[in-house]
């Protein structure tokens, strides 16, 4: 199999396990978290509605607390669609969980759905600057949650959400970093790591989420 990964094609087991071999191959430190954790779970995710639904959720909290609030979500707007979103009123969404704030961005996508200034289906043929730049016309899905998007629903091998709270923190324990790097200084650590940063990024979950007594 060739170094270069064909961005269009979503990663499967097969790919990422060749992603980790080349990373493991140029760095030493990722190296030491694969032989120590093992391969990471492909976390994917089916792309659509739901599933950004649910990534808008993770902004800014726990992945227990959004798939709460998402599961919760599901049983009232069964099936979850734009438009049953949009029949669900403010009082029903703080009831499942949702901030005021979600609650908007939640509605803004479901709307641009249905009105057709957004077509998840079509993300699928984009590259990946394409992909983000669709998704950013939509208010509150700024560049992590596309990011996210590109990574876990449209299985990009080189996305890479560099303001990832999980990320800062285990590139900074990983790299030996005297304090938290900022988003240049990820986005430089993860040149060398081209066209597998997506492939990184999960190893690096891995590792930040098999120590949970750490944190």
């Amino acid at each position: 199999m060739a170094s270069s990964y064909p961005g269009l094609t979503p990663l499967d087991e097969a790919t990422l396990h060749h992603g980790l071999d080349e990373l493991a191959r140029r760095d030493p430190d990722l190296a030491g978290l694969l032989q120590r954790w093992g391969p990471p779970p492909l976390w994917a995710r089916p792309p659509g509605f739901g599933t950004l639904i649910h990534i808008i959720l993770e902004q800014q909290v726990s992945l227990a607390s959004a798939r709460a609030t998402y599961d919760r979500l599901q049983a009232a707007a069964h099936p979850l669609t734009p438009a049953r979103l949009l029949e669900l009123d403010d009082a029903t969404l703080r009831a499942v969980g949702f901030s005021r704030q979600k609650s908007v961005y939640s509605r803004h996508l479901a709307e641009a759905l249905l009105a057709g200034t957004l077509d998840l289906a079509a993300l699928a043929v984009l590259d990946d600057d394409a992909v983000r730049a669709q998704l950013q016309t939509v208010k509150g899905i700024g560049p992590w949650t596309a990011e996210i998007y590109l990574l876990m629903a449209l299985g990009r091998a080189d996305a890479w959400p560099a303001g990832d709270l999980g990320l800062v923190v285990a590139v900074q324990e990983v790299k030996r970093l005297a304090q938290r790097p900022d988003a240049a200084t990820l986005n430089a650590l993860a040149e060398g790591w081209r066209p597998w940063r997506a492939v990184a990024a999960r190893l690096l979950w891995h590792h930040y989420l098999s120590k949970p007594a750490a944190r």
